[in-house]
């Protein structure tokens, strides 16, 4: 009875970050506590005999677990976006997994749910966990090139890629966060600050309440669109938005809404918010900065 107590304790001190592993392939918290609570079954199953790397262990069988899950996910062709999302309001996510998904960051969750499982599997382990990749390739079944092949891969999509200079997208990223920070406060003055007088915005008519014109001009037209909407801002992230800077609207990191940005002399001259499957397909997103 001891010994499963002790292996009962050593396995609760990796649980975290066991969660963490698997929230990150996955981007669900409930998922991801099932495939940890499964990992904890098999281990107690085998009582913990032969095992000298406890956490490489229970690290491997997790990724194998979410690896399984993820390869399920794409026999069904589940979208990672799509029209049937509800509204995003603050009660529509548990409050634990809302501060987790801000923590791992939306942007990254958005382009992790793009790629492909094995992608996935090899990119979170390597890249965010600092896994070697003779244990990513045993996760796999794969060689170690061909693991490194795949975070490759992974890795370049996650970081996008950008159509504009260094400098420049440093300067539109100070724009867009300015924009996102007026529209989250409701500001309608820092807003007028930070758009062009002759601002244009145009909206999928369906993410529009009823009579709101899909596209506006000017500024005050443009600003106090944009405050009629803040709602929608508790679940937005700066994102690398088709290789400039932008914005996506991703409630517990599943893409709702994407928003082109188009910044001219240092103003917000021109945005687009892009909605519905066939829409954000079309998009692609990366994540600003570096990814680790």
């Amino acid at each position: 009875m001891r010994g499963h107590e002790e292996l009962a304790e050593r396995f609760e001190e990796r649980r975290g970050q066991l969660r963490a592993v698997a929230y990150r392939m996955l981007g669900s918290l409930g998922e991801a506590e099932d495939a940890v609570q499964e990992a904890w079954l098999r281990l107690d199953r085998t009582g913990g005999d032969g095992i000298d790397n406890l956490t490489a262990w229970l690290t491997t069988v997790v990724s194998r677990i979410c690896l399984d899950l993820l390869r399920s996910r794409a026999s069904r062709r589940e979208d990672p976006y799509g029209d049937e999302l509800p509204e995003p309001n603050a009660d529509d996510l548990p409050e634990d997994e809302a501060v987790l998904a801000d923590s791992v960051g939306l942007a990254l969750l958005v382009v992790l749910d793009r790629l492909g499982p094995a992608e996935r599997v090899a990119f979170v382990l390597h890249d965010l966990f600092a896994v070697p990749f003779d244990s990513v390739a045993a996760v796999l079944d794969r060689s170690q090139p061909a693991a490194k092949k795949l975070a490759s891969r992974a890795r370049h999509k996650v970081r996008g890629t950008p159509v504009v200079p260094g400098a420049a997208l440093d300067r539109h990223r100070e724009v867009v966060e300015a924009f996102l920070s007026a529209a989250r406060g409701g500001d309608l003055g820092a807003l007028l600050d930070v758009l062009a007088p002759d601002v244009v915005r145009y909206a999928d008519p369906a993410v529009l309440p009823p009579g709101v014109a899909a596209e506006l001009r000017g500024a005050r037209a443009v600003a106090e669109g944009t405050v009629l909407l803040r709602h929608r801002t508790r679940f937005a992230a700066l994102a690398l938005v088709d290789g400039d800077v932008g914005l996506v609207v991703a409630p517990g990191g599943r893409l709702l809404l994407a928003l082109r940005v188009t910044v001219e002399g240092g103003r917000v001259a021109a945005y687009e918010v892009v909605a519905g499957r066939a829409g954000l397909r079309g998009v692609e997103v990366g994540v600003l900065g570096v990814v680790g």
